[in-house]
């Protein structure tokens, strides 16, 4: 952190007036009543010219943090391991004398498997409908934890929910229901709605849990060289999702395994390996159930969050946008909800909640406000996994499956997670650059558009050279039915995988660190479920752009959307600057003795 700016020493206690303005950065800075010698709260003896001026480093990651990377892995591997051939299962048919759409052995050179044979529109409707169930479902799982049973509990039962899912997926694969069409897509759908609503309950609660493991305060250690550092609880929850997101995506890696076993043995065989991989998690969940930290459920916090949102907005509509929007960045807009507005008169009975969860709920809305520009992202992203796919069919395979490409993205942040961890951000700390959270993601939304525009460019190429030299290059065959490729080799499409990779990174790990560290803990997971949620937005933007969606239009598709990544870079900085000249300040927020928030240190509005 800079030497003009300093963090806030305490926050005052809510007042029976709480002042509802949210201050302004430069006013915090030019405040003189904070001082150096002062302790930073929550923390162990650190004084704010010691957080200012020494070398903030990861604490230990304790073992049942492992663990949950452990269950996070397998659960991964079962999902990315049918996602992954999603696409040639539902679009392409089965191939000539295959009845659980394997590839004959004489022509797994350049053959591709299949199964429905439903079509590029159709499959990319199916496949981003599973993406819209799959994330839309965390606000299940958040409210499931938080009302009844917490977040150990949730993941477990909806683990059990998960495997039945893939049971029935095993089923809907197998050459008996093949041959029976109708039935087969039936059980397909059913598959994908019931994991859909087992994996999105489990993501909305995996991802604190894991931080939760980690309950340490920042504190000063002298290392072996003599250099006296300051343990980050800040710098370790990166840490830890840096490494959570390594198992995410080593558990993509292990799904490589699909494209192989799809081809070779069949769609049943290919299913089964992740079914068998979900068994894993109940069991170890269970070994390690006495160790871990478990959060309580603590009521209707998503609800009642809700609840309170409503209230406040309900007065402030109008029918001119332009007044609505003022009333929103009103400093009055939370006094509807706040029981100390109604000191005159009657509480309303559906004011269930105190003056601190009001602060808390405004604190989350400022949190989720970053996640409201990540559709954006997303749609880039969301191009790697079929679309790319479907270019990577019409290329010269030369014996690779032209679903295995994709897995590309992963194996890239395998082997990068590591370099960023240990190299590139203690290397930028060192030299006190401040690559924050929010410069992070801008700087992700950047490297996707980035991705995107490579696409753009190699599908311009793609259509040049197809041996049909027309717009669908995909569905290009010879007299026999036989596919006829584009000479460039399929390797190519590597580039936008790598950089959407790099961009996940910067964005899309940075985004689980922001709606853990910004949330106050009681509303962990109901941010947590906003994150996730807006995958399941990005989806339905999807849905409506299907009609365009289609290989013809693929070129100008992909350049669509990565000026639309960059626009929104841009704009997400401008409006987030204060938020992220505020960090540390939003960091220490909650920290103390008391949850919640705290008037004194209440985050810039936007």
């Amino acid at each position: 952190m800079s030497d003009e700016k300093k963090p806030l020493e305490t926050a005052a206690p809510v007042s029976a007036e709480p002042r509802h303005s949210l201050e302004k950065v430069s006013s915090i800075e030019k405040d003189k009543s904070f001082d150096d010698s002062n302790i930073v709260e929550g923390s162990e003896g650190v004084t704010y010219e010691e957080l200012r001026t020494l070398r903030q480093v990861a604490d230990r990651l304790p073992w049942q943090s492992w663990v949950v990377v452990f269950v996070e892995f397998a659960e991964r591997w079962t999902y990315y391991g049918t996602v992954n051939v999603y696409n040639n299962f539902i679009r392409f048919p089965l191939p000539p004398g295959s009845t659980n759409g394997s590839v004959p052995r004489e022509d797994r050179l350049e053959g591709v498997a299949g199964a429905l044979g439903l079509g590029v529109q159709k499959s990319f409707a199916i496949r981003t409908f599973a993406s819209f169930f799959t994330y839309i479902t965390p606000l299940v799982g958040a409210i499931i934890a938080d009302v009844y049973w917490g977040r150990f509990k949730t993941i477990v039962v909806f683990s059990i929910v998960t495997i039945i899912g893939h049971v029935i997926l095993v089923i809907a694969s197998s050459p008996a229901v093949l041959a029976k069409g109708d039935t087969a897509l039936g059980l397909l759908i059913l598959s994908i709605v019931i994991n859909g609503l087992g994996t999105g309950a489990i993501k909305s609660n995996v991802s604190p849990l894991v931080a939760e493991q980690y309950t340490g305060k920042m504190r000063k250690e002298i290392l072996a060289s003599g250099e006296v550092v300051i343990k980050s609880p800040a710098i370790t929850v990166q840490s830890i999702y840096l490494w959570f997101y390594l198992a995410i995506n080593l558990g993509s890696c292990g799904a490589i395994s699909a494209s192989f076993l799809a081809r070779d043995n069949g769609y049943w065989v290919a299913f089964l390996v992740p079914t068998c991989i979900m068994f894993l998690v109940p069991g170890v969940l269970a070994a390690a159930k006495p160790h871990y930290i478990k959060t309580p459920p603590r009521g209707s916090i998503l609800l009642e969050t809700f609840r309170v949102i409503g209230l406040c907005l309900g007065p402030a509509l109008s029918i001119n946008p332009v007044q609505t929007v003022r009333n929103i960045r009103s400093p009055h807009f939370w006094n509807p909800a706040k029981p100390s507005t109604y000191t005159d008169r009657e509480l309303p009975a559906k004011i269930t909640w105190d003056e601190q969860f009001v602060g808390e709920v405004s604190r989350t809305v400022n949190a989720v406000k970053v996640f409201f520009f990540f559709p954006a992202y997303w749609i880039c992203y969301s191009q790697i996994d079929g679309n790319l796919g479907t270019m990577a069919g019409a290329m010269t395979l030369r014996g690779t499956p032209n679903d295995l490409i994709q897995n590309l993205n992963p194996i890239t942040l395998v082997v990068l997670i590591p370099f960023f961890d240990f190299l590139i951000y203690p290397t930028l700390r060192k030299y006190n650059i401040r690559f924050t959270p929010l410069k992070r993601i801008t700087v992700g939304f950047m490297v996707a558009g980035l991705g995107m525009v490579w696409a753009a460019v190699l599908q311009h190429y793609l259509y040049k050279t197809s041996p049909c030299q027309d717009f669908e290059p995909s569905e290009c065959r010879d007299d026999k039915d036989q596919p006829l490729h584009s000479p460039l080799n399929v390797w190519i499409v590597s580039g936008p995988y790598i950089l959407v990779a790099i961009s996940e990174i910067f964005a899309s790990i940075t985004s689980l660190e922001y709606a853990f560290t910004k949330a106050p803990k009681r509303m962990k997971s109901v941010v947590m479920a906003f994150s996730q949620i807006q995958t399941a937005f990005s989806s339905a933007i999807n849905l409506a752009l299907a009609s365009v969606n289609v290989e013809p239009k693929f070129q100008h598709l992909f350049t669509s959307v990565a000026v639309v990544s960059w626009v929104v870079a841009g704009i997400f900085f401008w409006l987030f600057k204060e938020l992220d000249d505020a960090e540390e300040q939003l960091n220490a927020i909650g920290s103390g003795e008391r949850e919640g928030f705290k008037d004194e240190a209440k985050p810039p509005t936007v």
